[in-house]
């Protein structure tokens, strides 16, 4: 079977190539325009005239007009060619902003945060998303999605990664469409009720109702958590150790409401109401419902993102059962796929979580009838475990690869935990929503809610006993976007010779693992090969790295808050080896000398020779004099320092036309490149 024989699947392939153009040429819209409208008249004139509709010309006509559309549906996602988004009017300074709550996120250690959708800006209606942050001491009451506020403050930017090696959330908000963040000030926050109320608003209070009925029915703690991740949606309360032993055991998937979820939803409903195809177009009845109620759990686990995509695919799959046509996945997959690229949001397609998913299922699709029929158990029990390893075997090998590139770990144990969980999955969501029903009528009797906090309790022991077999977790691994591509590369040919071994497949097979071996070997030896001294940008610590022949050392004040910046660094850097170490009060760079001042107030002789003078720990100095007397060429303060004290300083280098650079603002600090920059005063 060739995946290019059907036509949704060509379709879908050209609409991914034009996205990707699309994003990476950034092409104003009258390119991807033309490239839509000339090729779509041409195809007109062909398909109305006496022209072949299967001809070259008709087919290349086709391939081009779904890719200007792929491109044109990148292309206006871009708040510059959106007449009305607050961006295109002047928002740099103090404006009065009028707010709708979209999303309340995770709050964080600086206060509670919140995605919020751009009404007005002063007097000019305009739209857009902008990340609205709450500070943790504002007497303002938590936020409801739906919720409108009239908010004072002035936009600031998304600030990028500091450090090298670092999680990049501006790239991630810009995936989402969020380009600036707002804080505003105490008492700049008025609000003014939920005007207009929408059916996100009204699934959120819906949710907030369930939580508290189930609360008053006696379910608490990390069980209560565990519930609202499966069936609401809701993992930003949860312990943050719980979430990260259902990670280390390979069994995160479990807790976001994606594929795997609707897939057995589906299969429920399709149970329970197998007896409407007894009746006179009851099989249609049975369609209409199962598409409603599946698109009603989608509401009410607030229309995230991979609850959309899981429930567009499987409303195909529904509607192909419907016709008898099950069978036609990679159809429906392609179909899916493609409406939710050109009709929901193009900048999915970038998003892990997308493809994640996808990559999964296209993997069981394809590997997992190859992998079944490797092994025939003779018994029944057999026959299910084998099957059930068969599907988690195929959906790894799917998201194996973009995994190990976005999380660098590999959980070994994710065998065994999807094979003790995942059996039992569809008794604990058929058994949570029958509580949550039972729950909103009131009606939920105490036996029943004792019998699911024992069911989540002991899927959490196992979850939790998985965690810790750490010799079976392997963490830090080097990964980039060329070890992507080559290990899809080798998925594909595993997969290709389930069903078809040849000679050609092997000597491929064989030549991608030298490829990636190879590949490996040159990263390794080239970002080893690199000597470099960086300082970090850490709040009240101070970290400088010096990286020479594959090995690191860490001087810092503080090796455990540093522990997490600097493993992520030397991941990207292809270092294994890292020694931590107390600061010293100099450094030679390059030829250059690094003095330290920090809080101990050392002083150094009149006339020394100094070209980089760093400021740490906030020392309480007179600048003026040591400027007068080291003559520094560039003065360096880091995180660790009071931000009154940066103020100071930067004034008064501004002053002596000094070179002063602080990390909170420019982000670390590559020693090496010092000579070369051209740092603002």
């Amino acid at each position: 079977m060739r995946l290019l024989d059907f036509i949704p699947v060509k379709f879908t392939f050209l609409l991914i190539f034009g996205i990707l153009a699309g994003h990476y040429l950034n092409l104003p819209p009258a390119i991807p325009l033309v490239l839509t409208v000339i090729p779509f008249l041409f195809l007109t004139i062909l398909f109305v005239g006496p022209y072949k509709k299967n001809g070259p010309l008709f087919g290349m006509a086709m391939s081009v007009t779904v890719t200007g559309i792929g491109m044109l549906a990148v292309c206006m996602t871009q708040p510059a060619h959106q007449p009305n988004h607050y961006s295109v009017l002047e928002h740099q300074h103090y404006h009065r902003w009028h707010l709708k709550i979209r999303e309340v996120l995770k709050s964080g250690f600086s206060g509670r945060r919140y995605v919020a959708e751009v009404h007005r800006l002063d007097n000019h209606v305009t739209q857009g998303r902008i990340l609205l942050e709450v500070a943790a001491d504002s007497l303002i009451p938590d936020l409801k999605v739906d919720e409108e506020l009239l908010v004072g403050g002035t936009l600031s930017e998304i600030m990028p990664p500091l450090n090298p090696g670092q999680f990049d959330y501006k790239d991630y908000l810009k995936e989402l469409g969020i380009y600036h963040r707002l804080l505003p000030g105490s008492g700049a926050i008025h609000p003014m009720g939920v005007p207009g109320a929408t059916v996100l608003g009204m699934a959120g209070r819906l949710r907030a109702t369930i939580i508290l009925r189930l609360e008053d029915s006696g379910l608490r703690g990390d069980e209560l958590d565990i519930v609202k991740a499966l069936l609401l949606g809701e993992r930003k309360d949860m312990r943050a150790g719980l979430y990260e032993a259902y990670q280390d055991a390979g069994a995160v998937h479990i807790l976001a409401v994606s594929g795997l979820h609707i897939g057995i939803i589906l299969m429920i409903l399709k149970f329970l109401l197998a007896p409407l195809r007894r009746l006179p177009y009851g099989k249609t009845a049975e369609l209409i419902l199962i598409v409603i109620l599946l698109w009603a759990f989608a509401l009410l686990a607030g229309f995230s993102a991979s609850v959309v995509r899981a429930v567009t695919m499987f409303t195909f799959l529904a509607y192909a059962l419907f016709l008898n046509r099950p069978g036609n996945t990679y159809n429906i997959v392609a179909l899916s796929m493609f409406f939710i690229l050109l009709l929901i949001n193009p900048m999915l397609l970038f998003q892990a979580g997308f493809q994640m998913s996808y990559a999964a299922v296209i993997a069981i699709i394809w590997g997992y009838p190859g992998i079944q029929a490797l092994w025939t158990p003779k018994y029944l029990l057999l026959q299910k475990a084998w099957q059930l390893t068969a599907v988690s075997l195929a959906a790894q090998l799917g998201v194996f690869p973009i995994s190990l590139y976005y999380f660098h770990q590999f959980p070994a144990l994710f065998f065994l935990s999807n094979l003790l969980i995942i059996p039992f999955l569809g008794l604990i969501l058929g058994l949570g929503i029958s509580l949550i029903v039972l729950a909103l009528f009131q009606k939920l009797p105490e036996i029943l809610t004792n019998l699911y906090q024992e069911i989540i309790n002991m899927m959490n022991q196992v979850i939790l006993w998985l965690a810790e077999r750490e010799a079976f977790l392997f963490r830090d691994i080097i990964f980039d976007r060329v070890h992507l591509l080559l290990s899809y590369f080798l998925v594909f040919l595993v997969l290709r010779s389930l069903s078809r071994i040849s000679s050609g497949s092997v000597i491929l097979f064989l030549a991608g693992i030298v490829a990636f071996q190879m590949w490996s070997l040159y990263l390794t030896l080239n970002l080893r090969a690199e000597e470099r001294i960086l300082i970090f940008h850490q709040s009240a610590n101070t970290v400088i790295l010096e990286q020479t022949s594959g090995r690191l050392k860490i001087h810092t004040t503080d090796s455990l808050a540093s522990l997490p910046l600097v493993k992520n660094y030397a991941v990207s850097a292809a270092i294994g080896q890292m020694d931590f170490a107390p600061l010293e009060n100099h450094y030679q760079v390059n030829g250059m000398r690094l003095l330290l001042l920090d809080s101990t107030g050392i002083s150094f002789p009149p006339g020394l020779k100094t070209d980089i003078l760093m400021l740490t720990q906030s020392p309480r100095i007179h600048l003026q004099r040591y400027l007068d007397s080291l003559r520094p060429q560039l003065v360096i303060a880091d995180g660790s320092n009071y931000r009154s004290y940066i103020h100071r300083w930067q004034k008064t280098c501004s002053e002596n036309k000094q070179r002063f650079y602080y990390t909170g603002h420019q982000g670390a600090m590559d020693l090496q490149l010092v000579r070369s920059m051209d740092i603002s005063h």
